[in-house]
C-alpha cells in the first residue's frame, strides 16, 4: 500500500462545506450551554460532570473551527486530523448533553448532594 502524499490537498469547496457544518454544530453547542447556564434553577454538584464534558467538547470544536480557517487546512493530513478532533468534540458534547438531560429527567439536579 503506497504512502499518502504528505502534501496532498483537498478541494477548497469541500473544506468550506465542512467549515459550514462545523460552525452550525458549534453554534448549536454554544446555544445549548448558554441556555443551560442561564436557567434559573439552582446548580448542584451533579451538574459538574456534564458542564466539564460540554466545556471540553466545545473547546475542541472551537479549536477545530480555528484549524479549518487556517490556510494550511487544505492539506489533507491536517484536514483529516481536524475532522477527527471535531467528531471527538461532538461526541463529548453529546455525552455531556445526555447526562445533563438525564439528570434533569431524573430530578437529580434538585437533590441535595453535599452536606
Amino acid at each position: 500500500m503506497p504512502e499518502p502524499d504528505p502534501e496532498e490537498k483537498i478541494d477548497a469547496t469541500f473544506r468550506n462545506g465542512s467549515l459550514t457544518a462545523a460552525g452550525i454544530i458549534l453554534g448549536f453547542s454554544l446555544s445549548f450551554i448558554g441556555r443551560w447556564v442561564s436557567n434559573p434553577n439552582d446548580w448542584s454538584a451533579i451538574d459538574i460532570a456534564p458542564m466539564v464534558l460540554l466545556t471540553v467538547g466545545i473547546a475542541l470544536q472551537v479549536k477545530v473551527f480555528a484549524d479549518l480557517l487556517a490556510r494550511d487546512s487544505l492539506i489533507a493530513e491536517k484536514y483529516d486530523r481536524a475532522r477527527r478532533l471535531f467528531l471527538i468534540g461532538l461526541v463529548i458534547v453529546a455525552i455531556g448533553m445526555g447526562i445533563a438531560l438525564l439528570n434533569d429527567i431524573l430530578g437529580l439536579g434538585s437533590m441535595q448532594m453535599l452536606g
